[in-house]
């Protein structure tokens, strides 16, 4: 669906004329960039965070500092991926904090305030597969959903990115703020999880090629 001001000028605007009329003052602008990726952005927001609730907040959220912080975007990137990055990020720190909240009523003894990357692995079950496997089961989609809340956040965005919306693992690393290096075995350790959740639904050569790490 089209935005309303692009509709409005019979002629869609580039992301970049958007910026650019954003930053000179005009705000219709800046709902021509929400209307038009708020739907790319919530279908990242929903797969990370695994609830419409919190999805929403990131979107608005990252909509909201895109628009704060839109002097530094400065057409150094295509904004889409920019406003993907803020999405990502906020939604990062949201499963964190997550993480510690519900970690405190499990386990108040084993979790120290602020750490939410020593959550112990070895309690995680299951990991997710691809959503075409998933299509006709809701026995899997569920086991999905429960999956991909189980993974640390930096392992459920670099699936989520790597695996549904086919980012570079360059871009993988900007997200998580590591080299490429340790962006692929974060990589590496979501997909060992995944072909271990799904080694009693599919046959291996598939759940491999469908997570792929190439």
């Amino acid at each position: 669906m089209r935005a309303s001001g692009e509709q409005a000028e019979g002629v869609a605007i580039s992301d970049a004329v958007a910026v650019e009329r954003t930053l000179a003052g005009e705000r219709d602008a800046y709902r021509v960039l929400v209307e038009r990726h708020s739907a790319y952005v919530y279908r990242l927001a929903y797969r990370m965070t695994g609830n419409k609730e919190d999805a929403e907040e990131v979107v608005q959220e990252a909509f909201l500092r895109g628009y704060q912080k839109l002097q530094q975007f400065a057409g150094n990137a295509n904004f889409a991926t920019w406003v993907y990055r803020i999405a990502a990020n906020y939604a990062i720190d949201r499963l964190r904090q997550r993480k510690n909240e519900d970690s405190r009523r499990e386990h108040p003894q084993r979790v120290a305030e602020g750490e939410p990357e020593t959550d112990p692995l070895s309690e995680m079950k299951d990991a997710s597969p691809s959503p075409e496997r998933l299509a006709g089961s809701a026995q899997l989609a569920a086991k999905m959903k429960a999956a991909l809340e189980t993974l640390t956040p930096a392992e459920r965005t670099a699936i989520v990115m790597r695996h549904w919306d086919g980012c570079g693992i360059e871009e993988i690393a900007a997200v998580l703020k590591s080299n490429t290096s340790a962006a692929k075995n974060t990589v590496f350790r979501a997909v060992q999880k995944l072909r271990t959740a799904l080694a009693p639904f599919v046959e291996p050569r598939g759940a491999a090629r469908a997570v792929g790490t190439e």
